[in-house]
């Protein structure tokens, strides 16, 4: 059976990729680092799920999160870096934003990855895996909850490319940008009413004029992990278009 990890598994994107996966017949490991009944919820839906928990912003926990994996498993055939963070900062107030907050995002959104797969390589190389980056098309337009989230998914992109180089043959390493997409977080940031505005005004100008369901990005995901065998370095968008949107 073939295993992959997917972090911030236990909600949105993270949550129906898991599905999926284990709709496949996968074994998938949930990371989550707090919220453990959350993480045993997702567990109990899906076949061959198991949770682990890990900070993954911390480095020695990645190395501890491979090795259980490892241990329990038997190996690691996929990595989803979903797990992410922000700060909702409108762009034009740049006193909104602190160093700390740039390294606090920074770190979680692209060091994070980076010391995950460090982790992961040797089993992923040995299995021939694959690797799931999720970033967001605020990488490429600049826009999203803060400069700061922006950046950091836009390094993440980057990151992407530098990774599918390094770790080839043997391992694939691809991206997804979502666009909008329904998930609790907006409703936690911005409360019911304004998540649906943001949903609104989002599906307004975006070609398609949709934002985006969890399961439309857990597609392309397991898409990358399981079709795109002779895919490596690419960055897919799952924005209804909005990277291609008309200026307005």
């Amino acid at each position: 059976m073939k295993v992959a990890i997917v972090t911030g598994g236990s909600s949105g994107i993270g949550a129906a990729t898991v599905k999926e996966l284990s709709r496949r017949g996968w074994q998938v490991v949930v990371n989550y680092s707090k919220n453990h009944e959350a993480a045993q919820k997702i567990v109990s839906q899906n076949k061959n799920a198991i949770a682990v928990q890990a900070d993954v912003a911390q480095d020695a926990e990645c190395r501890r999160l491979a090795k259980t994996v490892i241990d329990k498993c038997g190996g690691i055939d996929a990595l989803v870096n979903n797990a992410g963070t922000t700060k909702a900062v409108p762009h034009a107030e740049l006193d909104g934003l602190s160093a700390e907050d740039f390294q606090r995002i920074y770190q979680m959104n692209v060091v994070a990855p980076f010391q995950l797969v460090r982790a992961c390589a040797p089993a992923l190389k040995a299995r021939r895996g694959s690797i799931v980056n999720v970033s967001s098309v605020a990488a490429v337009l600049g826009t999203g909850s803060s400069i700061a989230y922006a950046a950091s998914k836009a390094a993440l992109n980057t990151m992407t490319f530098s990774l599918a180089r390094v770790l080839a043959p043997e391992v694939r390493v691809n991206c997804v940008c979502p666009g909008h997409t329904n998930t609790p977080w907006h409703v936690a940031a911005r409360g019911a009413a304004g998540a649906a505005e943001v949903e609104k005004r989002y599906a307004s100008i975006a070609p398609l004029k949709a934002a985006s369901e969890p399961e439309d990005v857990a597609d392309a995901i397991v898409w990358l992990i399981e079709g795109a065998r002779r895919t490596t370095g690419e960055v897919i968008y799952v924005d209804g278009g909005m990277h291609i949107a008309s200026p307005r």
